[in-house]
């Protein structure tokens, strides 16, 4: 059984007013899952947007990643308490490594080990890895145990659509959180996509959502218009039929627009 929602708001790159604004009309529209990051430097917005809601704590899914600086031991649940007070929560429903960072000082078994011991204290109710490629992943399964890992979420758009990594996921039963769906709005213009949207009455964004919500993964598209945010949604009930990802499956063209040297593994 998969853990985590099909659907979420991100929150990468949204600061201040634009992030409360954002989270606040999400709210509004619907939306209950919400991903945020200690880097991102927004979670104290995202919690004032979700204290002034009305919205009950139970009912949202909140996910929050632990910033490399903070994987020691003796400094990561510290650093998950102070996002959840930022959060104005008492936990969090996942937390995540954000990127491996293999060469910053701290293990991998360290953080994995500290991770797990956050959730054995009610700080987070599920933890999971971010950017991690299969070897990673298989060193944290070693670590905390296959079942423990909810999610790992990657970068993935039509564009890049890291099959190798995915197959072995979700083989492992590990589920797979796509992020930069729309490779920062470069599938937006894609002629493919966009015929496709055409035949369905769609738009070029949904179409890429409901793509990999029909291969089995979770999105969290941001946005910061309200419309946008509404018509995103509407992905959820958008069925593509076997041609149309048969011919996004052929989009791809290994388009990886992120990947920060120290941070970044070796990709699969």
């Amino acid at each position: 059984m998969n853990r985590i929602p099909a659907f979420g708001l991100g929150t990468f790159r949204l600061k201040g007013q634009v992030v409360i604004d954002s989270v606040r009309n999400g709210l509004e529209l619907g939306y209950r899952a919400i991903d945020t990051a200690q880097i991102y430097g927004n979670e104290a917005e995202v919690g004032e947007a979700i204290a002034g809601s009305g919205v009950r704590r139970e009912e949202l899914f909140l996910t929050t990643k632990i910033w490399v600086e903070n994987y020691a031991k003796g400094k990561l649940a510290a650093s998950l308490e102070d996002s959840l007070t930022k959060l104005r929560t008492d936990y969090v429903d996942l937390t995540l490594i954000h990127w491996p960072a293999p060469n910053n000082g701290v293990s991998l078994e360290e953080f994995m080990t500290a991770l797990a011991d956050a959730k054995a204290r009610g700080l987070t109710r599920e933890i999971g890895v971010s950017n991690f490629n299969i070897a990673l992943t298989q060193q944290a399964m070693a670590v905390v145990g296959k079942d423990a890992i909810a999610t790992n979420q990657i970068e993935l758009s039509p564009y890049l659509q890291n099959r190798k990594l995915v197959n072995f996921l979700q083989r492992e039963g590990i589920h797979v959180t796509s992020y930069m769906t729309l490779a920062y709005g470069k599938v937006l213009g894609d002629p493919v996509i966009g015929a496709i949207a055409q035949r369905h009455e769609a738009t070029p964004a949904q179409v890429a959502l409901a793509w990999a919500m029909q291969l089995g993964y979770s999105v969290i598209p941001s946005s910061t218009k309200r419309e946008n945010l509404a018509s995103n949604l509407r992905a959820q009930t958008l069925h593509l039929t076997a041609d149309d990802m048969a011919q996004i499956a052929a989009l791809e063209r290994n388009g990886r627009e992120v990947s920060p040297d120290g941070l970044a593994p070796q990709w699969d």
